[in-house]
């Protein structure tokens, strides 16, 4: 079926006039007319018929407007999705966070992205950096928001940082370090209450103890998660090592403390991270923007 003259076809049905649809469409009025001729001869079946000065729909050309007008009803839908899609008004978003930005920083983000773009579809995986990492050469996720991510990254996946916040020593408010300023050889002697292996902030506890040459810490209770960790310190148990982002309401608050490290002061990087040579959609590139300005 020709197309073309189904669309001339239809905006005579739509206008009620070949005079309107010429008008509209910018073409002469003998050169629709025969091109619906033509489109006539090829059904085999008539779609106009003189009606006064004017002209009407066949019994058959109504039925055809009513099917023409369902199909490019349906093709503004299409072209309206392509132009959403192009702009980054919709599609689906595919993210890994490690718990840092996902607890702390990400509701916020996200919040505001989805005002912005209510039709675009998320997806969150909240996991440690390893896995957050895997995820994203695995093309399991099409971006991964980290929390002091490693140094050392695969080729193949482009990093950039958002910003930085320092890593503290802290302890609960009772505790004889409190506010104090020790050696790290004394901190270490501490039993420490961590997250999982796998946990960046975990490594870089253990990296700064080999650097220093002081013995590692004991890791007395480990936990899948922040919020668990960070509880059991202010219960009274232990000290952990995290970034500032976590607990600084809870220093503020009084329900932690810090300890001051002699000679220590350790910053932990907010990146984001993609792969490389490989273009994002235009929703996950509109995010990473919102992302950035909010950084």
């Amino acid at each position: 079926m020709n197309l073309h003259a189904l669309r001339l076809f239809h905006i005579i049905a739509s206008t009620g006039s070949v005079t309107r649809a010429s008008e509209q469409l910018h073409i002469s009025q003998p050169a629709i007319t025969a091109q619906i001729k033509r489109f006539e001869k090829e059904l085999r079946f008539p779609l106009l018929k003189p009606d006064g000065r004017g002209i009407a729909l066949t019994d058959a050309g109504e039925e055809l407007a009513r099917l023409a007008k369902r199909l490019f009803a349906v093709e503004q839908q299409l072209e309206q999705f392509a132009d959403d899609y192009r702009n980054g008004a919709t599609g689906v978003i595919r993210l890994a966070a490690t718990y840092l930005p996902a607890h702390f920083l990400l509701p916020a983000w996200l919040a505001r992205f989805k005002r912005q773009y209510e039709q675009v579809e998320m997806t969150i995986t909240t996991t440690n950096s390893g896995d957050a990492l895997a995820k994203l050469m695995n093309v399991e996720v099409d971006i991964a928001i980290f929390g002091g991510a490693a140094e050392d990254y695969p080729e193949a996946i482009h990093k950039e940082e958002l910003f930085q916040d320092e890593l503290w020593f802290v302890v609960a408010p009772h505790h004889r370090y409190a506010g104090q300023r020790v050696t790290l050889a004394e901190m270490m002697k501490e039993p420490f209450v961590m997250r999982e292996e796998g946990s960046t902030t975990r490594e870089r506890l253990l990296s700064l103890c080999r650097t220093y040459g002081a013995a590692l810490p004991t890791i007395s209770l480990q936990f899948n998660g922040l919020h668990e960790a960070i509880q059991a310190v202010i219960a009274g148990y232990g000290a952990n090592f995290v970034s500032s982002l976590v607990v600084r309401d809870f220093v503020e608050r009084g329900e932690l403390a810090r300890v001051y490290v002699d000679g220590i002061q350790l910053m932990n990087a907010i990146g984001i991270c993609t792969r490389k040579h490989e273009p994002l959609p235009p929703s996950a590139a509109n995010f990473i923007q919102l992302v950035k300005g909010e950084a």
